[in-house]
């Protein structure tokens, strides 16, 4: 499965458009007040642990994303947006959302 944030495959034209597809993943109050708690390798401003979190995040909504085109018949996944956001009582929950137009090339 090819997935893109390009709206196009240079020399791989769009043969057909299957709709829009999305995969999202929210994060648990749990996880992330953890991993808050356990920041102990901030070096830079940077933290090892929190950046785990989101790459997992990531890739769960990207394998969703995927999933979802496989259903359609899709062979690639265009115009790929990721978004993050933190949602609940003081922005206890993390949630990653992706989106793009499944097609077949």
């Amino acid at each position: 499965m090819l997935i893109s944030t390009t709206s196009l495959i240079e020399g791989r034209p769009v043969q057909r458009y299957l709709g829009v597809v999305t995969g999202e993943v929210i994060l648990g109050a749990n996880i992330v007040r953890d991993v808050f708690a356990s920041i102990t390798d901030i070096f830079g401003g940077r933290s090892g642990k929190y950046e785990e979190v989101l790459a997992r995040g990531r890739e769960q909504a990207l394998r969703e994303l995927e999933d979802k085109a496989l259903s359609l018949g899709a062979n690639a996944v265009i115009g790929v947006d990721i978004d993050y956001e933190t949602i609940g009582a003081r922005g206890s929950m993390l949630m990653v959302s992706v989106s793009g137009t499944a097609v077949v090339l």
